[in-house]
């Protein structure tokens, strides 16, 4: 079990690409969803696939676990899966001593730049870059979750990124 403490942000601008890693593709749906924990799987690169069991600890945290499982396993869930499939590719920049993961939204929500940044506790406060928005931690519009759930909305993926 990992702790996961992370606040969320929209992307404000293309700034950031000048630092980050090279991109990861990701695919991923729910088993489960509910309002504190979500059962979650996701495909890695095409080639790679975990399962996520996520519980709400409070606004910031949660409980994570995650385990490795068969990519045709992944690919048959994704057929049974809540919602849409949410497709993006996520970016590692390191900035101020920490680690923001900027998520470049494709698909249907094509347009919506999101980063995270985790924390080493709930008091933690990284400096922000010059890239970044508004923070969007705990807005439920922007969780992964909701967004599967749901049809996307030309505001939810506007923005400058």
């Amino acid at each position: 079990m990992t702790a996961e403490i992370e606040r969320k942000f929209k992307v404000s601008n293309d700034r950031w690409r000048q630092h980050a890693s090279v991109g990861t593709e990701l695919r991923q749906a729910y088993i489960m969803a509910s309002k504190d924990r979500i059962l979650r799987v996701r495909t890695i690169d095409a080639h790679r696939a975990v399962l996520t069991v996520k519980i709400r600890i409070g606004r910031l945290q949660r409980d994570e676990y995650e385990y490795e499982i068969p990519y045709l396993d992944a690919i048959e869930m994704f057929a049974r899966a809540l919602g849409k499939i949410i497709e993006k590719t996520r970016y590692e920049v390191e900035f101020g001593g920490h680690l923001w993961e900027v998520d470049v939204y494709s698909g249907e929500h094509r347009g919506l730049v999101t980063a995270e940044v985790e924390l080493a506790n709930c008091d933690d406060v990284p400096p922000q870059p010059t890239w970044i928005g508004p923070e969007i931690t705990g807005n439920q519009l922007y969780s992964n979750r909701a967004m599967a759930m749901r049809r996307a909305t030309a505001s939810l993926c506007a923005g400058v990124n």
